[in-house]
């Protein structure tokens, strides 16, 4: 697949390495349990699902970069910074070895509205999203995901439904897509495993 298949916004992308003093040690450590229950890999035909964050300042988070699900073991090269977003224009700046997940609007979100949360867990999993959807708070159907229409679906439920408290939702519109945030990763990943 090509790459704008998938990432729906417009990347602005500075390619330089991570900071020499970015750890990515618990991202690493919660990334690969999730890897290993299948919550955050590739399907069959290459395609990488799932991604994960954590807050570096208030305006800023370390993620998963785009195309890593299939990858065993991320090192630096796998993880960029989001410096900066735009719902309006459609547009992501993110700085690092590679380009941003394509879920980085959704964490960006999730960040912004909700100062007191430091890590977000994006996963797939059919049997945990039929358990959830509509049981948790749940994005419209017809809300694709990576787009602004969806960071902005995030923040209606963060206004209007218990998501702030529950710290969990389920992704109508991105089949088998779930997300949980909260105060660090352990906090964030647990509602999955």
């Amino acid at each position: 697949m090509q790459e704008e298949e998938y990432i729906k916004f417009h990347c602005m992308w500075i390619e330089k390495s991570l900071p020499e003093d970015i750890s990515i040690n618990d991202l690493n450590f919660w990334r690969d349990k999730l890897y290993r229950q299948k919550l955050i890999g590739a399907y069959a035909d290459g395609v990488g699902y799932g991604n994960i964050s954590i807050r570096l300042t208030n305006n800023t988070f370390l993620i998963t970069g785009t195309k890593t699900g299939n990858n065993t073991k991320l090192t630096n090269e796998h993880y960029t910074i989001v410096t900066g977003y735009d719902l309006a224009q459609n547009r992501v700046n993110c700085k690092g070895p590679v380009m941003a997940s394509s879920e980085s609007l959704t964490h960006a979100i999730l960040y912004e509205s909700l100062p007191e949360i430091n890590a977000v867990v994006h996963i797939h999993s059919e049997a945990l999203w039929k358990r959830q959807i509509n049981k948790v708070p749940t994005t419209s159907l017809q809300v694709e995901y990576g787009t602004p229409e969806m960071a902005l679906e995030i923040k209606r439920l963060i206004d209007t439904e218990r998501l702030a408290g529950v710290k969990i939702l389920a992704m109508a519109g991105h089949k088998d897509g779930l997300l949980a945030f909260g105060k660090d990763l352990a906090e964030a990943a647990h509602k999955f495993l």
